[in-house]
């Protein structure tokens, strides 16, 4: 076969040497020194896709997603195969990081995914804004302290935050996160009372890129005396009900060692023997709110989050107790992202 005048052949010794390098610097972090090797492993062999993969990769990890786009729709222009191939979705995420709408279109349909016929206002607002992806967890900050939370899938790259993430990661509710394409881990939940008559689903845990649209609702903590869980609750619907959202935080989060979160792990209490990342509440939740285990004794004070504007969040806590003064209390409010 035939690229470029040249004769297709399998890399040279050179071109493995410099690539293995590069992806041993990449796993050190040491970036710059991995661009020069791989773009050596380009000159090499320029007509070899994987030379242009792997620096599109490169620069993604970078993301410098001019220079990713540029890599990646030089190792499209040379594959084999139509469609499936994974250089189709690194183009993708670069083309949904620099709203380049037509071409993150084009990418995902050469990938094989079947792509809603959106008008051309639509993608203002995103390629894909028609296509029902269902919940996934995200996996933020995921090089560092990282929390697994949970929202819904906008497109192939984009999650919309919808738990409320603690304030050591950064993030808050409403935002949007551009995330990586192969799932980190994974989250299943039993349907049904008590998990009873259906069966398992398990909900795929990417890991965040970086943050794609920021939201403007900050996060406040508050501690509640809530008499019973139907009054916890009460508050999650009154802030659903305004537009916004409240979390228990102290039923929704677990802890949980690296490992086990890169696992597949149901979204039940944990055991107490694990110590990060932090792990948030079950989709389809109204909220959500978080885990509920069976049986266990109920405490008042519970440590809320709550994602709402600064004119609303007083009336809101407020509205709250005045529908229950007997069985409610709330003090000590205070934002922290």
């Amino acid at each position: 076969m035939r690229i470029f005048g040249k004769v297709r052949h399998r890399p040279s010794a050179s071109w493995r040497q410099a690539t293995d390098r590069a992806f041993t610097l990449i796993g050190d972090g040491r970036y710059e020194d991995a661009g020069a090797l791989l773009t050596r492993a380009a000159d090499l062999e320029p007509w070899l896709s994987e030379s242009w993969f792997n620096l599109a990769l490169l620069h993604k990890f970078r993301h410098d997603w001019e220079q990713a786009r540029a890599a990646g729709l030089r190792a499209v222009a040379l594959l084999d195969k139509e469609t499936g191939a994974p250089d189709w979705w690194n183009v993708g995420i670069a083309a949904t990081a620099l709203q380049d709408w037509p071409l993150a279109r084009r990418a995902w349909q050469a990938y094989g995914l079947k792509v809603p016929g959106n008008p051309p206002s639509a993608e203002a607002n995103g390629v894909l804004s028609g296509m029902d992806l269902g919940s996934a967890a995200v996996r933020l900050s995921p090089e560092g302290e990282a929390e697994v939370v949970w929202g819904r899938r906008l497109d192939p790259a984009r999650i919309e935050v919808l738990s409320i993430p603690l304030p050591s990661s950064g993030r808050r509710w409403g935002e949007v996160v551009l995330h990586d394409g192969v799932p980190n881990g994974e989250r299943t939940t039993a349907g049904g009372p008590e998990g009873a008559g259906r069966a398992t689903r398990a909900y795929p845990v990417f890991d965040e890129i970086e943050l794609w649209a920021p939201s403007p609702v900050p996060t406040w903590v508050v501690l509640l005396e809530a008499a019973t869980d139907d009054d916890r609750d009460a508050l999650e619907r009154l802030a659903a009900d305004a537009g916004f959202a409240a979390e228990d935080w102290s039923s929704s989060v677990r802890l949980l060692c690296r490992a086990c979160s890169e696992s597949r792990m149901p979204t039940a209490e944990g055991d107490g023997e694990h110590q990060d990342p932090h792990d948030h509440s079950e989709p389809g939740h109204p909220g959500p709110l978080g885990h509920r285990t069976a049986g266990e004794l109920w405490v008042p004070e519970r440590e809320c989050g709550i994602a709402a504007p600064p004119g609303l969040v007083r009336g809101l806590l407020d509205g709250w107790v005045a529908d229950s003064p007997d069985s409610r209390e709330w003090r000590d409010l205070e934002e922290v992202c």
